[in-house]
């Protein structure tokens, strides 16, 4: 781990907690002054190589090694154009990848069915539900019910006995004929169970996959839940190691149903960031998530609506209209729950009525208190998705949109159920919102009313500068978010066409923009796996770097979503978080992520490059626009004090991979060996590479 007293961890710090902003390469010393001269006109544009890598860092989670030259190649305005329109885009790599997550594409209601949530469970427990009577998703749901059986026994354990203070005192088990603790006998007999349990599981895991799957669905809850805790990490790798991806989702919902939605959930997010190839789309999916934010713990059916509210609400959307992208939100279950407009009813509506005769004639205690004006989501429509907090409507304005969108809820949330207007929940009669009347007409209010907002000048303007901020820098200047706001109106809010505004902008091009924004710790990690050309087959060191980092996936609370700015992200314990991330990663240390960075030497009497030699061609890959003298410096510096640890011989305890021949590894094998079993060049590019991806310049985009 690196020390805050390393050179390059104080530069790190400097740098990015500067109030100034910093560019990746230090700029060339003034020319003499020419007083009879007059003065060269100098752009302050950027150019070639530099403008293309811009657009790569502000329209990619960052470039990859060999993006720059495609870009190069195919002509940086084709480029951004062929991005615009995603479907275009070959991305068999990443489709092969989603493959492994079948469920992701299942509906809501199959994955509440096949993966049941614990508020499912609950209620096939209290006989409110039925569920598979035989069968492997007979046994998710068994498994399910003990846990949860055995949790409730935990929680209802004995009392403290403060709370009981005349109770008879618990008596100990007689173990008078139980061989005394610590004795020979006990020894033994520990050992000869240890040795039953080795043997069970041995037996399991040398099945072939499909009688392991069925094997593991055939086990009793208890002896389900004993084996599965009683798995070492090298065992659970190698109980799903050959398995099918159906097949090991199979195994994970035996485990635990609600736990597979989630990592499934998250998972293949990230694989998008990091492998797609239609880039802008999943930046575009991020800044729209983000600007309809739903936090993932809102209650126990939320993973299961954000799988469908990501796939078919946000991602198909996010390059197209907005006010399609509105509509397709506003009808969403995840937001209708997320945002309590599924409960709002009307004050005088036909279900307020027919509640109200109902409770006549009853004693007051056995009355029902009744339902009423939700305004959650009224609120958030207009302040955070639409006009912004200065768009111009009063408190007013969100009763009168609160009452428009009362009958817009969801058929049984618990089940998966879908958008439902319900219109005795409807508030009747005419409403006014911003001096624009509304008559009453149902849904088709709403409609009308979405429409009205995503026409609005405010709405243009709101969304203009969000994506200024995005893409330009954290304070963009009023020209440009203008031009995009006109751009925004005069294409019915066309997405890409705000987008082209921005691209063919002077003030993106501008140099002092360069290096300008701090990426977020979501856009770090993506980047640093991007620039590493990084194998990721176990997403969780990432996640949990993330939330090391402050930003968990799907984990911002409140729905104004994370903030973009440099203020929010630079700080000195988070930035050596990055730096000691960025190390982890590219030294093999996380199960599951191969990093390779080059073939051992073929003759094994081969001089290692120098230090100097090596560093200059991993900044090449990995900062391809450079680093400052300083950095370059200070990252050497950091390297030499960091070798004697590096040298440090392998830890024997570490266990080796299968059919891994450390004497003459594959050049692929041996380009991904964790630092301690790598060669002397490898070792040496782990860390140098590690040092470029801590540096301030990579932490810029």
């Amino acid at each position: 781990m690196f020390s805050i007293r390393g050179p390059l961890a104080r530069l790190l710090i400097c740098n990015l907690l500067a109030p100034t902003t910093m560019v990746a390469s230090e700029p060339d010393p003034p020319a003499p002054a020419q007083p009879a001269a007059r003065a060269a006109y100098t752009s302050t544009q950027l150019k070639g190589d530099d403008r293309i890598l811009h657009a790569l860092n502000r329209f990619t989670f960052g470039p990859r090694p060999g993006d720059l030259e495609t870009v190069r190649a195919m002509g940086l305005d084709k480029w951004f154009e062929q991005q615009l329109h995603p479907a275009s885009i070959d991305n068999s790599d990443l489709n092969a990848r989603l493959a492994g997550y079948p469920a992701m594409q299942w509906t809501t209601q199959d994955l509440m069915f096949r993966a049941p949530s614990n508020a499912a469970i609950r209620q096939a427990m209290n006989g409110n539900v039925s569920f598979p009577q035989s069968g492997v998703l007979h046994a998710v749901y068994e498994n399910a019910i003990y846990r949860m059986q055995a949790r409730k026994a935990e929680k209802a354990d004995i009392a403290p006995a403060n709370q009981q203070p005349n109770a008879t005192p618990p008596q100990p088990p007689d173990n008078s004929m139980a061989p005394p603790a610590g004795s020979d006998a006990t020894n033994l007999a520990a050992r000869m169970n240890a040795i039953d349990d080795n043997a069970q599981t041995a037996k399991v895991l040398s099945l072939p996959p499909d009688q392991r799957v069925m094997k593991l669905a055939s086990m009793q809850p208890a002896d389900f839940e004993s084996f599965s805790r009683s798995l070492r990490p090298p065992q659970r790798l190698a109980l799903v190691a050959d398995l099918a991806p159906a097949q090991r989702e199979t195994v994970a919902a035996l485990e635990n149903p609600e736990r597979l939605v989630v990592d499934e959930l998250m998972a293949q997010r990230l694989t998008r960031d990091i492998y797609s190839n239609a880039q802008l789309e999943e930046v575009m999916t991020d800044f729209w998530f983000n600007h309809f934010n739903i936090f993932l713990r809102k209650n126990e059916v939320m993973p299961y609506y954000l799988v469908s509210y990501e796939r078919d609400v946000i991602r198909p959307h996010a390059l197209g209209k907005f006010e399609d992208l509105l509509e397709t939100v506003a009808h969403s279950p995840a937001m209708l729950v997320y945002l309590d407009n599924a409960e709002s009813i009307g004050p005088h509506s036909l279900a307020v009525q027919r509640g109200q005769r109902a409770r006549i004639g009853r004693p007051d205690a056995q009355r029902k208190a009744p339902e009423g004006l939700n305004e959650n989501y009224a609120r958030e429509l207009m302040e955070l998705h639409t006009l912004g907090v200065n768009g111009g409507y009063t408190q007013a304005d969100v009763t009168e949109v609160a009452r428009i969108l009362t009958g817009w809820t969801v058929d049984r949330p618990l089940r998966g159920g879908e958008f439902q207007f319900n219109g005795n929940r409807h508030e009747p009669g005419s409403k006014k919102v911003m001096h624009e009347k509304f008559k009453d007409n149902g849904e088709r209010e709403g409609r009308e009313l979405l429409h009205f907002l995503a026409t609005r000048p405010a709405t243009a303007q709101f969304l203009s500068r969000k994506l200024a901020i995005r893409f330009v820098s954290d304070d963009p200047p009023q020209a440009l978010v203008d031009r995009m706001a006109k751009a925004y109106l005069s294409s019915g809010g066309d997405i890409p066409t705000v987008l082209r505004a921005l691209f063919q902008s002077p003030e993106f091009w501008a140099q002092s923009n360069q290096s300008a924004k701090v990426k977020t710790p979501l856009e770090f990690v993506v980047s640093a796996a991007r620039a590493s050309n990084a194998d990721v087959q176990n997403f969780e060191p990432l996640l949990n770097a993330l939330r090391q980092m402050g930003m968990p996936l799907y984990g911002c609370v409140p729905p104004s979503g994370w903030d973009w700015k440099e203020s929010t992200w630079v700080s000195t314990s988070s930035l050596v978080d990055r730096m000691n991330f960025a190390v982890a990663l590219t030294s093999n240390r996380f199960v599951g992520v191969t990093v390779a960075w080059a073939a051992p030497p073929d003759d094994a009497t081969a001089s290692t490059p120098a230090v100097e030699q090596e560093e200059a061609r991993l900044e090449k890959m990995l900062v391809p626009d450079g680093v400052s003298v300083t950095t370059r410096s200070a990252a050497l510096q950091q390297f030499q004090t960091q070798v004697a640890d590096d040298q440090q011989p392998a830890n024997p305890a570490r266990p080796m991979r299968a059919n891994q021949n450390l004497n003459r590894p594959t050049a692929r094998a041996a380009a991904a060996l964790p630092r301690e079993q790598a060669s002397p060049l490898e070792r040496q590019d782990q860390l140098l590479a590690g040092l470029l991806i801590g540096s301030p310049e990579f932490q810029r985009r």
